[in-house]
């Protein structure tokens, strides 16, 4: 009879076919310049909102799924979820209590002191509630209690990064840290990893196999044994505020690409320049119909950014130009009803093309960008450039040599002397000229015979 049951096989194959937890890790651009232009189309809280309902979904999806959010503000990136707990100096009370509890069997091997300092990913950690109404409070209970931790914990922390930005902060500084995002982001999922692969397979084989790990690198998304990360960018900034963030961008793009781990880019359009539509109008019509220029959106490609266009390329992922609302109905509707087109165009775009994992989208038909701007950043400059000059050591790219300076002084980077010439005009950046082969004169006999033998009678 024990041949015949067949429920251990059962539950191997349940076991087997259950579906690996999946990381998401946000990275939201919460750059104060930008949003003040997308104002009048979306507003922030608008989209903190859809994305909320976003997360909510990817969590939905699985109960193994885990979710963080990290801020790409204008002078650092900050963590929005999960935050490490407050650290308080402990009393005297709390430290003879963790000395006798240090080796207890329910606090684990990190002990109550390592695991106040790691970040909590379930965000339990204790707020002051007295502030709230009892509406307020009634609503909340109506919640699922993990998707309410999350909303709660990131508008609040989202808020007290707003409130602690000064005005000399914003007049300073208008770009958006996204390198510094992505390195937090990361440094996070190599770390919740780690802590799934320890889950698993125990601390002792993982420290063995780690060595091994790193020798061998497979697609995450076919491996039920690991977890399934990708980094999800929202952002406004143009390319030109990334210049000078293109080296450590693209360190960290060929880390995710080593690691497998897809960077999905949701890209919001900001709002056209005003002297660009000033010219449109008073360029002079030719139909009738048209006497009227009404100013439109621009198009996707003239604000999106180039380097986070090369990311999604590189690591497979899905990069989204994002159009919110339609150009014909710009001028015809009033704008609270842009504002509900907006925020309905930005959530189905997070719940439609980039809701599902990397292990879906094989079977599905993902949206690709089919021209990719591969343009780089010279490292004098930090200007966007097609055309440049490459040191042949370090690969460095110059967009101008009007000094000499990489003839005289050498490369910037490596400190190289470079052997360059005719540096100017006539020199380097004229058109080669290809030098024809001289041919070879046959070389006859003097009696006027040809080279070639007579053949011989058989």
């Amino acid at each position: 009879m024990d041949g015949v049951d067949d429920r251990q096989h059962a539950d191997e194959e349940s076991s087997t076919g259950e579906q690996s937890p999946s990381l998401l890790t946000i990275i939201f651009d919460t750059n104060p310049a930008a949003w003040a232009l997308l104002q009048p189309t979306l507003s922030v809280s608008s989209a903190i909102a859809h994305i909320l309902v976003f997360i909510n979904a990817h969590l939905a999806c699985n109960y193994t799924n885990q979710v963080a959010v990290i801020a790409s503000h204008c002078d650092k990136a900050q963590w929005l979820y999960p935050t490490a707990a407050p650290q308080t100096p402990p009393s005297k009370k709390q430290k003879s209590r963790e000395s006798r509890n240090d080796y207890d069997e329910d606090d684990g091997d990190d002990g109550p002191v390592n695991r106040n300092k790691r970040a909590r990913p379930n965000g339990d950690h204790k707020r002051d509630t007295n502030g709230m109404s009892s509406g307020s409070q009634l609503a909340n209970s109506n919640k699922y209690r993990p998707f309410r931790l999350i909303e709660e914990e990131l508008i609040h922390n989202l808020k007290t990064l707003v409130n602690s930005t000064s005005p000399d902060t914003l007049q300073e500084k208008t770009s958006t840290m996204i390198a510094g995002a992505l390195t937090l982001a990361l440094s996070y999922i190599n770390r919740r990893s780690q802590e799934y692969q320890e889950s698993l397979t125990g601390i002792a084989s993982s420290l063995a196999d780690q060595s091994a790990n790193q020798a061998v690198a497979t697609d995450s998304a076919h491996r039920t044994n690991s977890l399934q990360s990708r980094i999800l960018i929202i952002t406004l900034s143009p390319s030109t505020d990334l210049a000078h963030q293109y080296i450590p961008i693209m360190n960290s793009i060929f880390a995710c690409q080593r690691l497998n781990i897809p960077i999905d880019v949701l890209q919001l359009p900001l709002p056209p320049d005003p002297n660009q539509i000033t010219l449109q109008k008073a360029q002079p019509t030719t139909q009738a119909s048209t006497s009227d220029v009404t100013p439109t959106n621009p198009q996707p490609h003239q604000t999106s950014t180039v380097f986070l266009q090369q990311a999604a390329d590189a690591t497979h992922g899905i990069f989204i130009p994002a159009i919110l609302t339609p150009p014909s109905s710009s001028a015809a509707q009033p704008p609270e009803t842009l504002q509900k087109i907006a925020s309905q165009s930005l959530l189905t775009y997070l719940l439609t093309a980039l809701l599902p994992s990397p292990a879906t989208r094989p079977y599905l038909h993902s949206p690709t960008l089919i021209s990719i701007d591969f343009r780089a950043a010279c490292f004098c400059h930090r200007n966007v450039i097609s055309l440049g000059y490459v040191c042949s050591i370090c690969l460095s790219i110059f967009c101008d040599l009007s000094l000499q300076t990489l003839s005289e002084e050498g490369c910037l980077t490596c400190g190289s002397k470079l052997a360059i010439r005719d540096v100017g005009v006539g020199g380097l950046g004229k058109t080669p000229v290809v030098v024809a082969r001289k041919k070879k004169k046959k070389t006859r006999r003097e009696g006027g015979g040809s080279n070639v033998g007579t053949p011989t009678p058989a």
